[in-house]
């Protein structure tokens, strides 16, 4: 009866000891998810105080007293073509994020309008900190995205007027204008405030200072003299 008393007390120890683990995996999964984007706000909004000196994760929060209806306002004029033709890729991204409206701060999301030139490109990119929503309100796009290792699957899909395309947060994207006659224009809305863009080639082969030619020879399994020609090459950036 003892020995029988003893597996029992082991067995509900090592449910307990379980039933801990358990949670405590259960509050990290919601910790993370909770991390993975914006944080949500505890008020009704959180103007950007843009002249603070004071440090945080995103902006200090203006007084509400001192509030104004322009603090959530822009005249963005999205309804105007941007020019296509200042940078080698043909596109143009006009990105209202909260610094160019303060009233954006904490609320955890962004707008962009995107032009492309007759065969123009935004090219392969990613925002670290938000998933992108995109609508084509003129021409054609031949969008897409890869997926991580080690599948690194690539989806991709042909845009007409009015189709909506996602692209998770994180992911390698791009959009393309395969008409060579016509341009194109599209409306994103992403799930930031502030949802950065790390453009592929630029970040690669045009940091400052460069990244050693024999990494990227070796990562890119190309001699060293294309990584310098590529190197050399002027890296624009299509974001206004």
């Amino acid at each position: 009866e003892a020995k029988k008393d003893s597996c029992f007390e082991k067995q509900k120890t090592q449910v307990a000891s379980s039933s801990y683990f358990l949670v405590i995996a259960l509050l990290a999964l919601a910790s993370w998810q909770t991390m993975a984007s914006d944080p949500s706000p505890l008020q009704d909004f959180c103007v950007a105080e843009n002249s603070s000196h004071v440090l945080v994760n995103g902006f200090v929060c203006k007084d509400p007293k001192d509030v104004k209806a322009e603090d959530f306002f822009l005249a963005a004029k999205l309804d105007m073509p941007r020019d296509t033709k200042a940078n080698k890729v043909g596109s143009n991204v006009t990105l209202i994020n909260v610094m160019r409206i303060p009233g954006l701060n904490t609320l955890g999301i962004s707008l962009a309008r995107i032009d492309y030139a007759p065969l123009g490109e935004n090219p392969p990119h990613t925002h670290p900190r938000a998933t992108e929503i995109l609508t084509v309100l003129e021409g054609t796009l031949y969008v897409g995205f890869v997926t991580s290792n080690p599948d690194n699957k690539f989806l991709s899909k042909v845009l007409n007027k009015g189709d909506v395309f996602v692209f998770p947060e994180g992911l390698v994207h791009f959009q393309f204008n395969p008409n060579p006659y016509k341009p194109a224009v599209a409306i994103a809305a992403l799930s930031s405030q502030n949802p950065g863009a790390i453009t592929i080639a630029n970040a690669v082969f045009g940091s400052k200072p460069a990244i050693s030619d024999d990494v990227l020879a070796k990562a890119f399994q190309v001699e060293k003299k294309t990584v310098d020609w590529l190197q050399a090459q002027f890296w624009a950036d299509n974001q206004n």
